[in-house]
C-alpha cells in the first residue's frame, strides 16, 4: 500500500473532527476551551508583563537622561583656608572648555547646587536649588519641554523656574514670589545668619519624575553664586553625551581632560542599584510567567489524555483499516498543537492590544476604583508605561509554542502505540 505523507488531509480532518466534536460523541470540547483560554491568558499576561518591564525602564531611563547630567564633574575634596573640607571649582571655565573638547561630549555647564527651605502662601518645604544658566537649562528636554511646564521660561533670567510638585506644594503659580532660606548665610561675629532670598516664579516645569518635580528649582547660575557664597566657583560641572549609554568609550577621554583633581561619576553609578534591581526583577518575572505558560500547557495534556481514552475504539478502526503509528500520532499532534496554536495566537493579540491601549484601561480601572490606583510618590512617575518591543512578543509567542508542542508529543504518542485489539476491546 502506498505511503501517504505527513500532516495529509485526512490526519487534519480526523482531528478537526475530534477537536469540535461533543461530549456526547465522545469529545472533550470544554477541556479543549479551558486549554485554549488558558494557553491565551498566559501569553498575554507574559507580553503584557515584557511591555510594561520595558516601557518602565524606558521612562525611568528616558527622565534621567533628559533631567540630569549624563556625566558629572567634581572636584577632589580639599582644605579651604579656614581648615575647612570643600569640593568647589574655581576654574570651572577652564575645566568646561577642556570637557567640551571631548569627542561624543554635547554639552557642558556650570552648576551651583545647595538645599534651602522654600516658602510660599504660608506653607513649606525642602528643596534643592540648582544655579544654571539660562541657556544650559534651555538645553535640558525634560526641562525646557513647553509641553510639559508653564510659565515662560524665556525669563528665566528674572526669577527661577520651579518644579510642578513644589508649586503643587506651596500653592504656587507663575507669577507668584517663592521665598527661598538658606542656613549658610553671611558669617558676623555672632555667627552664620541665614540667607533670605525672595524671587518670582517664571516657569513651572514637569520632568515626569516625582521625586525630580517635588525637590527641584533652577536659579541663574550667577544668582545662586551670590546666594550659596560661591564667588567665583562651582560645586559641579554637568556633561551631556550624544550616546549616554556607551560610557565605556568617552569616560577615558574625560578622565584624560578632567586632570589630577577631577572626579566623575555617571548616571548609571548614581541609579545602578535601581537598574540592578530592575534587572533582577525582570528575570524572576519571566521566570514565573514562563511556568505559568507551561502550567497552562499541561491542560492541554490532560485534555489530549482524556480525548486518547474516549476515541480508543476509534484508533484501533484506524489502526485495523491501516493507517499507521506515525499517522495516529500525528492526528493527536495536530489536536493538541492547534490548541496551543490558537491559544498562543489569541494571546498575543490581547498582549498587544494591552500593551498598545493601556493608557485608557488604566484610565478605567482607576475611575472604576475611585481613583488613587497609582501613587507617584511611590512609584517614582506619574503613569504605567508600557513599550511593545516585537522581540518579546516572539519569545513569549516562541516559548508558548514550544512548550504547547513538546507537552502534546507525549499523549500523542501514547495514542499511537496502542494495540489494536485492546483498543477495539476496550473502545
Amino acid at each position: 500500500m502506498a505511503q501517504t505523507p505527513p500532516f495529509s488531509r485526512f490526519e487534519w480532518m480526523i482531528a478537526w473532527r475530534y477537536l469540535r466534536a461533543r461530549r456526547a460523541e465522545g469529545g472533550v470540547s470544554v477541556m479543549t476551551w479551558i486549554s485554549l483560554v488558558g494557553i491565551a491568558l498566559a501569553v498575554f499576561a507574559l507580553i503584557a508583563t515584557l511591555a510594561v518591564r520595558s516601557g518602565f525602564r524606558a521612562e525611568f531611563v528616558d527622565t534621567i537622561l533628559g533631567a540630569n547630567a549624563h556625566v558629572t564633574y567634581y572636584n577632589i575634596t580639599r582644605l579651604n583656608d579656614a581648615g575647612e573640607p570643600e569640593r568647589l571649582i574655581p576654574d570651572y571655565l577652564e575645566v568646561a572648555e577642556r570637557l567640551r573638547a571631548v569627542p561624543g561630549v554635547t554639552r557642558v555647564a556650570p552648576l551651583v547646587k545647595g538645599q534651602v527651605l522654600a516658602g510660599g502662601r504660608g506653607r513649606n518645604a525642602g528643596v534643592q536649588v540648582y544655579g544654571m544658566a539660562a541657556e544650559d537649562l534651555a538645553s535640558l528636554p525634560r526641562i525646557a519641554d513647553p509641553e510639559m511646564g508653564t510659565g515662560d521660561l524665556a525669563r528665566y533670567g528674572e526669577g527661577v523656574s520651579i518644579g510642578a510638585g513644589v508649586a503643587r506644594m506651596l500653592g504656587l503659580l507663575p507669577g507668584d514670589q517663592i521665598k527661598l532660606i538658606s542656613p549658610d548665610g553671611a558669617k558676623t561675629p555672632f555667627g552664620t545668619s541665614p540667607r533670605v532670598g525672595v524671587y518670582e516664579v517664571v516657569h513651572v516645569f514637569s520632568a515626569g519624575r516625582y521625586d525630580i518635580d517635588s525637590t527641584r528649582v533652577y536659579m541663574p547660575f550667577a544668582e545662586a553664586q551670590l546666594f550659596f557664597n560661591r564667588d567665583g566657583m562651582a560645586d559641579e560641572i554637568e556633561i551631556m553625551l550624544a550616546d549616554p549609554e556607551d560610557l565605556a568609550a568617552v569616560m577615558p577621554d574625560l578622565w584624560r581632560a578632567a586632570g589630577n583633581d577631577g572626579l566623575f561619576q555617571t548616571w548609571q553609578d548614581a541609579s545602578g542599584a535601581f537598574l540592578r534591581a530592575l534587572a533582577v526583577e525582570d528575570n524572576v518575572m519571566f521566570v514565573l510567567l514562563s511556568v505559568l505558560v507551561l502550567i497552562a500547557a499541561m491542560n492541554i495534556v490532560s485534555g489530549l489524555i482524556m480525548l486518547v481514552k474516549n476515541k480508543q475504539g476509534d484508533i484501533g478502526i484506524l489502526r485495523t483499516i491501516g493507517l499507521s503509528e506515525g499517522a495516529v500520532l500525528r492526528v493527536f499532534f495536530i489536536c493538541g498543537a492547534s490548541v496551543g496554536v490558537i491559544g498562543t495566537l489569541a494571546g498575543v493579540v490581547l498582549g498587544c492590544l494591552f500593551a498598545l491601549y493601556i493608557d485608557p484601561i488604566f484610565a478605567l480601572v482607576n475611575g472604576l476604583s475611585g481613583g488613587g490606583v497609582w501613587d507617584p510618590s511611590i512609584r517614582g512617575i506619574y503613569y504605567l508605561p508600557a513599550q511593545l518591543h516585537w522581540d518579546d512578543v516572539l519569545t513569549a509567542m516562541g516559548l508558548s509554542l514550544f512548550l504547547s508542542f513538546v507537552v502534546t508529543i507525549f499523549p500523542a504518542r501514547r495514542a499511537a502505540r496502542m494495540n489494536p485489539v485492546e483498543a477495539l476491546r476496550h473502545g
